[in-house]
């Protein structure tokens, strides 16, 4: 865009505006947005003052690889080559499509600090080769891969290591990776994603193979943090690495954060090690498995500074102790900004031995929460029944609505419905869809209105849900989601073929409440998913019309299940959404045909799609016609109704005929219910695996900025 604009230097001068009379500081703010790449190797060879201006540090001091989908070997190698000693970071996260050779080129940055290389492919020897050259490295980020021997790793190298105050370290294959080498580690970063089985179906150890069971070394040790994906393999190493620090706390330790789904149960060594830190330290950010935290006291000894988050998913840690052991009356938690309270099903309520996951909140308890943690801009109340009483001025919408600062909050759909609403509208109501697969059922649909003015005659802004939007209007992101919603995508497991029925307060959830986020101007992210009522999907259509900022989309299980109603006003709805990148649609019998794609083609901007559909159907031609007319599209995935042969020679064509023009395209289409599912999704890269193709809330997931 901006060499379109220099182009037409000569137009813009005979109407008095020249765009190189702007001062530098204005013009280097501009650069700013244009990707290194584009700036080294095309810009800055339009005109002198440019060539100058694309080589300043304040542009050079910085590079951002890690979404630059057109950036190839050969780009890399001439940018490096340019100003390889003017980089002090570089982030190449998620480069999945360059070879491992493209890393060999990075030994020209001799002056890095920080460097990202997770989801690259780099083996032992090649990264030895690089970091024996960067001296002055303090950060860094690598994927360890099966085959990987740190036994390859030379003096040099282990050198370098020996200064690194971060690392981040995403483990395919139980090992210690270059832990043991980064003898001054201050924030350490864990990714488990080791599978149980094998390619052959050989089940997998977490014994650590013989020559890693060097210690680390956590002494100067500031942030520890693991995520773990599903199986047990993942949980018997992170206990290797959980071994040293049993044994001696590091005093200046402040954030100990582990996430792990499903059930992690407590040993004697995690006890010692939660002991431990009850006496010995004060944290600023906690996160623990729920096993370790239900039915224990640790909460009422663990002693908190400052703290900036915590999270306490699927814990059955009930309100009243999250008053009194937590939020200690209101006492030093104005500093807290991000709170994870998903799947927390009593979480509002007073105490949990006699309560029934879908009685009604204690807002007392919510107002508490919001009074003390004013300051909260990352909200997760997710994966639970949060229903308000009838109590005037007490919903949680109208509580909720006092948290200025919100950045980002997640919801279940039962929460933002009005009690009044939910009582005339019972769930025997004609008006009601039914949730199953079975045969189609012929029903009345209630005419709704396409447009904001009249929705407004219906009185929808006199809703809690309505007033909440208002009240919130620099939100940046919004998840509703039904609390019994769950995803047909797989992570380690065939796919999900039943779902549960939506929780019998959300049955009035629908047109006009998506209409109602409409209202949110800078909405970034959105996902919806199990709202029962969507009868035309008109609020989509709204939000297409007033949140052009819009970048990210997520639907999921809208309206009738047995068919796809909102279909017209999804149409209607992307032909406005310029900035959409990521869209994700999860519905039963979705067709994804000629109509669809020719909508979804106005999104000039889209980089990434998936459709998961059980029984969906596809348009071969539609799909080529919309890669072939979306020239920023990298990431195809579908796994829908049709057969291996269909899903197949589909993606064949187009990685045949797009593959050579877009480097880092992917390209997955498979059948949903196929038994080897799971064998295709190992393969996908772990950055679209993580951030789109599954679902998942990601509100408060991490601590915000854990990672550059």
């Amino acid at each position: 865009c901006l060499q379109e604009v220099i182009s037409e230097e000569s137009e813009e001068e005979s109407n008095g505006v020249n765009l190189m009379e702007f001062s530098d500081e204005i013009l280097l703010h501009i650069l700013s947005y244009v990707p290194c790449t584009d700036l080294v190797l095309n810009v800055r060879r339009t005109c002198r003052k440019l060539a100058t201006l694309c080589l300043d540090k304040s542009l050079t001091h910085t590079v951002l690889l890690q979404k630059d989908y057109k950036v190839n070997k050969d780009k890399v190698k001439q940018l490096m080559r340019d100003i390889g000693k003017e980089i002090y970071q570089l982030n190449m996260a998620g480069c999945y499509w360059l070879p491992s050779s493209t890393i060999d080129h990075v030994t020209r940055c001799k002056n890095l600090v920080k460097l990202n290389l997770s989801g690259c492919h780099v083996t032992s020897l090649r990264l030895s080769k690089m970091l024996s050259t960067l001296q002055h490295l303090r950060s860094l980020a690598i994927d360890v891969n099966p085959g990987f021997d740190a036994s390859q790793l030379s003096s040099e190298c282990k050198a370098t290591l020996s200064h690194v105050l971060e690392l981040k370290q995403t483990l395919y294959t139980p090992s210690y990776g270059v832990v043991p080498c980064c003898t001054s580690l201050e924030k350490l970063l864990l990714y488990f994603e080791i599978l149980d089985r094998s390619r052959e179906g050989f089940m997998l150890s977490g014994q650590l193979m013989v020559g890693e069971s060097n210690v680390p070394h956590y002494q100067n040790l500031r942030i520890f943090y693991a995520r773990l994906a599903p199986g047990y393999v993942n949980q018997e190493v992170v206990r290797l690495y959980l071994a040293v620090l049993s044994d001696r706390t590091p005093e200046n330790l402040h954030a100990f954060l582990i996430s792990a789904p499903g059930s992690f149960a407590e040993t004697g060594a995690t006890k010692n090690l939660l002991d431990s830190m009850a006496r010995n330290v004060r944290l600023d950010a906690l996160q623990l498995p729920k096993a370790w935290i239900n039915g224990s006291g640790l909460l009422q000894h663990l002693k908190f500074n400052n703290p900036f988050y915590f999270s306490f998913s699927r814990c059955t840690l009930s309100g009243g102790h999250l008053i009194q052991r937590v939020i200690n009356g209101g006492k030093d938690l104005k500093s807290l900004t991000s709170l994870n309270l998903s799947g927390c099903v009593h979480c509002l309520a007073p105490e949990s031995l006699f309560r029934k996951a879908e009685d009604d909140i204690d807002s007392s308890i919510l107002e508490s929460l919001v009074v003390s943690c004013c300051n909260l801009r990352h909200l997760n109340l997710s994966a639970a029944h949060h229903h308000s009483s009838e109590s005037i001025g007490n919903h949680l919408c109208q509580l909720l609505s006092r948290l200025k600062h919100l950045l980002s909050l997640a919801l279940p759909v039962c929460s933002i419905t009005d009690v009044a609403a939910s009582v005339e509208k019972p769930p025997t109501t004609p008006n009601v869809v039914p949730q199953t697969f079975g045969r189609k059922v012929r029903i009345g649909i209630q005419t709704y209105p396409r447009n904001l003015g009249d929705q407004a005659n219906q009185k929808i802004e006199s809703s809690v849900f309505w007033a909440l939007m208002g009240s919130l209007r620099f939100l940046e992101t919004l998840e509703i989601i039904g609390s019994s919603f769950s995803s047909a995508m797989p992570r380690n497991e065939p796919a999900i073929r039943n779902s549960l029925p939506p929780c019998i307060r959300a049955q009035s959830v629908g047109d006009s409440e998506v209409a109602a986020i409409s209202q949110l101007t800078y909405l970034q992210s959105l996902t919806l998913a199990q709202l029962p009522n969507i009868l035309t999907g008109s609020g989509l259509i709204n939000i297409g019309l007033q949140c052009q900022h819009l970048r990210t989309l997520s639907l999921a299980n809208l309206g009738m299940m047995g068919k796809v109603v909102y279909m017209p006003a999804l149409m209607d709805m992307l032909k406005h959404c310029k900035c959409l990148r990521d869209l994700r649609l999860e519905q039963p019998y979705f067709c994804a045909g000629a109509q669809f794609f020719q909508a979804l083609s106005h999104c000039s901007s889209l980089q990434r799609l998936c459709i998961v559909s059980r029984s969906g159907t596809l348009q071969s031609d539609a799909v080529m016609s919309f890669m072939a007319n979306c020239l920023e599209v990298i990431m195809c995935h579908m796994f829908m109704g049709e057969s291996l042969t269909v899903c197949k020679n589909l993606q064949q064509s187009i990685v045949r005929s797009f593959q050579a023009e877009r480097p880092a395209l992917n390209v997955v289409i498979f059948p949903l219910l196929h038994e080897d599912l799971t064998e295709v999704i190992r393969d996908v890269p772990m950055r679209h695996l993580d951030e789109i193709t599954l679902f998942k809330s990601r509100v408060a997931e991490e601590p915000p900025n854990l990672w550059w």
